[in-house]
């Protein structure tokens, strides 16, 4: 593959992401992973699909216009007009437009058993619905993509009639055809084949948009790019409906390592296990150990000769460095699991410690028992910081937790009441403070800040913006392990935390008072600046409620 192949990655994960049976976005989701696609170099963020019966998407795109991104274009998707109706009349695309989306993105009918079974109207007719409602769109766009639906599996039942719908698309000026295999279940050697008989009739760029039900959709996706696409639709971390999409995080990888490709987020590649940890931490699912380039599992060794190959000559059993995405070796049979990660990360905390010091090795220690328990520092680097600094003595803890307690009650009325005491001292001083709340974890959240008030200002400022519990492991049961993961923010940016507990309570207490105090910290000065930026933080209204 030549190096100067530019490739355009556009994501949906917010809109055929959200489409998974065990994903359901809130607003604050939303813009949270679109902020993060965005740093990491994606070049188009597809929001949803703003309608009436969708009020988070229309949400979403007011809220996105005050988001100052660095690189990528938001697009909203919708359909072309229905039969019978005039693109200005079509109440879809009417709300296409009024998301003022830079970049706005239909799909239409390809298979002609659609166009006649499905939405039943002529193969005439379907044609002008492509053309007209990509023209009407480019009116009031900067751009328009035109996905075309289930394009294989419409091209091998009739392919004359699938390259006129194309070719409808490229008359109404569609900035890039997307050829799309809804169903998942071409091969790789025909999408490269029908990409070149495509390519000989529409001039139009061509982008490619499968999903996994063959298992096939990076292989189709990688086999598209070499055929010719030069954009590649699919979701970080592979999420959506059936068996899912295209799984970007490989797929980016394997454009970078494997196709020597060219694009914005190539540059950012050393942190992709973070970026697919972080959204998969978002949505609120387990990671994939297995995952390529990403996963635990990735480069892990438990062979007697896999890790003595490893350890001679690295490649002799790994097909790409594995830092190179931000992953770490480990030796399964061995204490020298993710060892080197961390020891980079802490030379960026204390710059010139050495690995051989005792103190890298009882940290590693404790990361690793840390983790074992359920701890997951990828997702929680404020976490990660405040553990570092604190096992190194470089803080003195701004505050001493004396007392908590949360009392639940119910009045004669049925109404649930929730209050949570937190009893703090601060140098000398006691504050003892009293809080109702929308649930326990509300109440505690309000008790402690209460109590930190008076002594650090900076409480002020500080929201929840994102709160989220996962059992770990098979134990299921009232008495499961959980972890709890929450977003700090302020005017200044966001951090990351995370508790670790068998009591919901508690863990919910450990992210909180290291939330706290990681600000609290930051205001001092005792760790340097270390905010993720955002431009506007997500509302965090009810976050925490009734948690």
């Amino acid at each position: 593959m030549n190096s100067s192949k530019k490739v355009l990655l556009y994501d949906t994960t917010l809109r055929d992401g959200n489409q998974d049976r065990k994903i359901s976005l809130s607003l604050a989701d939303k813009v949270q992973i679109a902020r993060i696609l965005d740093h990491f170099g994606f070049d188009y963020i597809e929001g949803g699909w703003p309608n009436p019966s969708n009020p988070t998407d229309e949400e979403f795109f007011k809220l996105i216009k005050d988001v100052k991104l660095k690189h990528a274009k938001i697009a909203a998707f919708g359909s072309t007009r229905r039969p019978g109706i005039l693109p200005e009349n079509d109440p879809l695309l009417q709300a296409l437009i009024k998301s003022e989306a830079p970049v706005k993105t239909i799909f239409g009918k390809s298979w002609d058993l659609h166009v006649t079974d499905v939405i039943r109207t002529t193969l005439e007719e379907n044609l002008d619905m492509i053309e007209s409602s990509v023209a009407y769109l480019k009116e009031h766009s900067e751009e328009v993509i035109y996905d075309a639906e289930h394009f294989f599996d419409g091209y091998k039942a009739n392919p004359e009639y699938a390259l006129e719908t194309l070719k409808a698309a490229e008359l109404g000026h569609a900035d890039c055809i997307v050829l799309c295999d809804t169903n998942g279940g071409t091969m790789p050697w025909e999408i490269e084949q029908i990409i070149a008989e495509v390519q000989k009739r529409i001039s139009t760029p061509l982008g490619i948009h499968v999903h996994n039900d063959s298992g096939l959709a990076v292989a189709n996706s990688i086999y598209a790019v070499k055929a010719g696409c030069i954009m590649v639709q699919g979701v970080v971390n592979g999420y959506g409906e059936r068996c899912g999409n295209a799984n970007l995080t490989t797929i980016a990888a394997d454009l970078k390592f494997k196709m020597d490709c060219d694009f914005t987020a190539a540059k950012k590649l050393s942190h992709l296990r973070q970026l697919s940890s972080n959204i998969d931490q978002i949505v609120n699912l387990p990671s994939d150990v297995h995952a390529p380039y990403v996963g635990d599992a990735a480069f892990a060794h438990k062979g007697g000769a896999h890790i003595d190959g490893v350890m001679k000559v690295s490649r002799s059993f790994e097909h790409i460095d594995p830092h190179s995405v931000g992953n770490d070796r480990v030796f399964v049979t061995s204490d020298q699991a993710g060892g080197s990660l961390v020891v980079e990360k802490l030379k960026a905390i204390k710059p010139g410690i050495d690995k051989k010091d005792p103190v890298v090795a009882s940290l590693l220690k404790e990361i690793k028992e840390r983790e074992n328990a359920g701890w997951h520092f990828d997702s929680a680097e404020a976490s990660f910081k405040l553990l570092v600094y604190r096992h190194l003595g470089m803080v003195k803890e701004p505050f001493k937790v004396l007392n908590y307690r949360v009392i639940e009650d119910k009045t004669p009325q049925g109404v649930s009441v929730s209050q949570a005491t937190v009893k703090l001292q601060v140098g000398d001083k006691i504050s003892h403070q009293v809080s109702e709340g929308d649930g326990p974890v509300n109440a505690l959240d309000a008790a402690l800040r209460k109590a930190l008030l008076p002594f650090f200002p900076c409480m002020e400022s500080v929201r929840l913006d994102d709160f989220k519990v996962r059992v770990l492991g098979s134990n299921v049961a009232s008495d499961a392990t959980v972890r709890v993961w929450t977003t700090f923010g302020d005017e200044h940016g966001y951090w990351n935390m995370v508790g670790v507990s068998s009591n919901i309570i508690e863990a919910c207490w450990t992210a909180f008072v290291d939330g706290l105090t990681y600000k609290i910290l930051l205001e001092d000065n005792v760790i340097p600046n270390a905010y993720k930026h955002l431009d506007v933080a997500a509302s965090s209204e009810g976050l925490a409620e009734n948690a």
